[in-house]
């Protein structure tokens, strides 16, 4: 189990460099897609002019091009997330084995004369080549291949008459000679897969409401390990979160499906596994995690509020703003797991209650209040029923303090307030953003040093570390640097910052190679 934790981990942080792309292509094409969609032009005519409709078509497309290729976008992500050193040999090297790929597949297409034996939309065009739909799995196991090569030959010393294509040059080669077989066996295996994700898709949507209420829990409960990309994913962007036909193309996954609709014209409803797999976020992000933290700063001593304040409020802001709920979750996962508990099963009832009511508000990233202006408000009510958010949103609000303070009060949780000690409270509070080198050093010595860190990478708000001796780990200098958690499973570990952490990351990794 912990072995397993250890490379879930690593696959889990692999995620984060392709998905940290999505925001900002979100971004252009929510704000360009919504802003040059006839009907908004219709309602606003001041609009309808002909410079700010180029710029707005322009945004549109441009978000719309990386939503189109994050197959490729995923399988160079994922082996440079991957990859131990030589990172941008792997990343090249993925590439090409993604295009040696779908070409084989395309040859193979055409001289079997199965073309016609495919089910509907199984086969499509990726970058121009005609291919199967393998989507971004087909990307993700593009990835694995090129990392598990990349770590076998990256460093291999070929006789010298072949001694130019030793190193780093060879995992190219290797690389496209077995994309090839791996695209034969897709070839042959990849319909009987699509027809399996099909039917799991079917599977989920026939439990229905009770189906929705279980996505939402587990999600949640994956949270605290990092691994929750590993969950989502497969439901927003494969046919296991649906598929729909959208101008004569066949869309796969949920957030694949919101996009495509958002950007296709004449759309009047989005698709209903938005309120499935997406929605429900914006209930708690927005309004009910904000409650929480409202209800840990009523329960602290009336003495040590003014230490927490800054603490809960920065928390609150940035899970309302952004839907990065790490810091104020962190704030009370350790010292009160059944809180923690509690809100993951709240957090699944939000999915539910959004799937109940037909609320589909698509995302990029979380269910921020950026998100929901730009995919929920702009879009209209009658597409996204946006409206119902604040109202079952202020309730989850009252949900949620009223609950966290009785159980806060019923077992004496030891939450940010409740302590006598809160020293990494106020030193976290007072912490800026711009870690400085000496703050750095600190974090590596609570991991050991140097010489004890193997692999060092972040996500969102935690670093993610793989270390040689997890005992010379000091959780306690680790919370003096204003950590709002550590989490160790065998030798991997992470260590919870905030949205900080990438700078943090940069200042340690220039340390370590000095």
């Amino acid at each position: 189990m912990i072995k397993g934790f250890e490379q879930a981990q690593k696959f889990g942080r692999s995620f984060m460099l392709p998905i940290a792309i999505l925001p900002a292509a979100g971004l252009l094409l929510g704000i360009g897609g919504s802003l040059s969609n006839p009907e908004t032009v219709k309602i606003y005519p001041f609009l309808d002019i002909f410079f700010l409709q180029s710029v707005f078509k322009v945004m549109s497309a441009s978000g719309s091009i990386i939503f189109s290729n994050l197959a490729p976008i995923f399988a160079i992500g994922i082996a440079v997330g991957l990859a131990k050193s030589d990172k941008g040999t792997s990343g090249i090297a993925a590439f090409i084995g993604y295009l040696v790929m779908n070409a084989t597949i395309g040859v193979l297409i055409e001289v079997s004369g199965k073309a016609e034996s495919f089910s509907s939309g199984a086969v499509g065009f990726v970058l121009g080549i005609k291919t199967l739909e393998t989507g971004v799995f087909g990307g993700v196991v593009v990835g694995i291949l090129t990392y598990y090569l990349h770590a076998r030959f990256n460093k291999i010393d070929l006789p010298k008459v072949l001694g130019f294509f030793s190193g780093s040059r060879f995992v190219p080669i290797v690389v496209s000679f077995s994309s090839i077989f791996l695209a034969v066996i897709m070839f042959i295996f990849w319909p009987f897969v699509q027809n399996g994700i099909n039917k799991a898709g079917g599977l989920v949507n026939s439990t229905g409401y009770i189906g929705t209420l279980i996505y939402g829990i587990f999600l949640r409960m994956l949270g605290p390990f990092g691994l929750h990309h590993i969950f989502y994913l497969p439901f927003w962007t494969t046919g296991l979160g649906g598929s729909v036909i959208i101008d004569g193309k066949l869309i796969e996954g949920t957030q694949n499906i919101f996009f495509a609709e958002l950007a296709a014209q004449g759309t009047n409803r989005f698709f209903v596994g938005t309120s499935r797999f997406m929605s429900g976020r914006f209930i708690t992000m927005m309004f009910g995690l904000p409650g929480a933290a409202l209800a840990l700063y009523y329960t602290a001593r009336h003495d040590e509020r003014t230490k927490v304040f800054g603490l809960l409020m920065s928390a609150a802001l940035t899970s309302f703003m952004t839907g990065i709920t790490e810091p104020l979750e962190f704030s009370f996962l350790f010292v009160a797991p059944i809180l923690y508990i509690v809100h993951a099963t709240f957090d699944g009832f939000a999915f539910m209650l959004a799937h109940i009511l037909q609320i589909t508000i698509g995302q990029t990233f979380s269910g921020g209040f950026i998100d929901f202006i730009l995919f929920g408000v702009l879009q209209g009510n009658s597409r996204t029923n946006w409206l119902l958010v604040p109202v079952v949103g202020t309730v989850w609000f009252f949900l949620y303090y009223f609950t966290f303070v009785f159980l806060i009060n019923k077992f004496d949780f030891k939450t940010p307030g409740r302590t006598q000690d809160l020293n990494s409270v106020d030193s976290s509070n007072s912490k800026s953003n711009e870690f400085e080198e000496n703050y750095a050093t600190k974090v590596i010595i609570g991991l050991g040093g140097a010489s004890n860190i193997v692999e060092l990478d972040c996500c969102a708000t935690r670093l993610r570390i793989t270390v040689k001796d997890v005992l010379k780990v000091s959780e306690k200098l680790l919370k003096e640097t204003g950590s709002k958690g550590v989490i160790i499973k065998g030798n991997g570990v992470q260590v919870v910052y905030g949205p900080g952490v990438s700078v943090l990351k940069n200042e340690i990794e220039e340390l370590l190679d000095d």
